[in-house]
């Protein structure tokens, strides 16, 4: 019973990642359907945002896979062919995310949040990078447990749109505090879950 309770977060999140991912490939059909009013403003919605949505439904696909247990033989050489596909996902959206939030017809607090939460998941894409070509593996778990919760924005913005409007709050407010609440809780709740977990061992492969 504790083992399932344990994995009962990871599988809500697993199935909240592929939910979204699947329902985010939308926009890269003709005419980009199904898109809110306020993105579909966004002066720079052609061309980034199916640039955007179509990397980071990929990254959010790949994501929750990487952190299955150890990896050894043919485990580690998937593990490094969908890991180097995330990054270059993220590494790719990222920019496009920020010419979106500068492109944002909510105001400029939500252009900083959503902007800097696209510079947040370059960065530390870019450490999980650089560490795991270091060979520091432990590093590079962490910067990649960190790059994953940022992925995850995507999902918890699409919690608290709906929840927002059923509490009847005003949508346009809701808007910009959600541009920094879909991802700040993410990354104090990746912080927490390594600080409550034993120290990563330096002699595995990258995870």
């Amino acid at each position: 019973m504790i083992s399932i309770l344990r994995r009962a977060p990871y599988a809500l999140m697993l199935l909240l990642a592929l939910y979204i991912a699947f329902v985010s490939y939308r926009y890269l059909m003709p005419g980009m359907p199904g898109g809110a009013p306020p993105i579909m403003a966004n002066r720079f919605a052609d061309p980034f945002l199916p640039v955007h949505a179509g990397l980071a439904a990929t990254a959010l696909l790949i994501g929750p896979f990487q952190f299955w247990g150890r990896r050894d033989g043919r485990r580690a050489v998937w593990h490094r062919l969908t890991g180097t596909l995330y990054m270059a996902a993220c590494l790719l959206s990222a920019p496009a995310g920020l010419m979106l939030a500068l492109g944002s017809t909510a105001g400029p607090v939500a252009t900083a949040g959503f902007g800097l939460l696209a510079l947040a998941w370059f960065f530390t894409t870019v450490q999980g990078l650089r560490t795991v070509l270091a060979g520091r593996y432990a590093e590079h778990r962490k910067w990649m447990i960190r790059s994953f919760a940022l992925t995850f924005a995507a999902v918890t913005l699409r919690l608290y749109l709906p929840a927002s409007a059923m509490l009847g709050l005003d949508m346009g407010q809701a808007y910009v505090a959600i541009s920094w609440l879909a991802w700040i809780p993410n990354l104090l709740i990746a912080e927490w879950f390594m600080l409550s977990r034993r120290p990563f061992r330096t002699d595995l492969q990258p995870a």
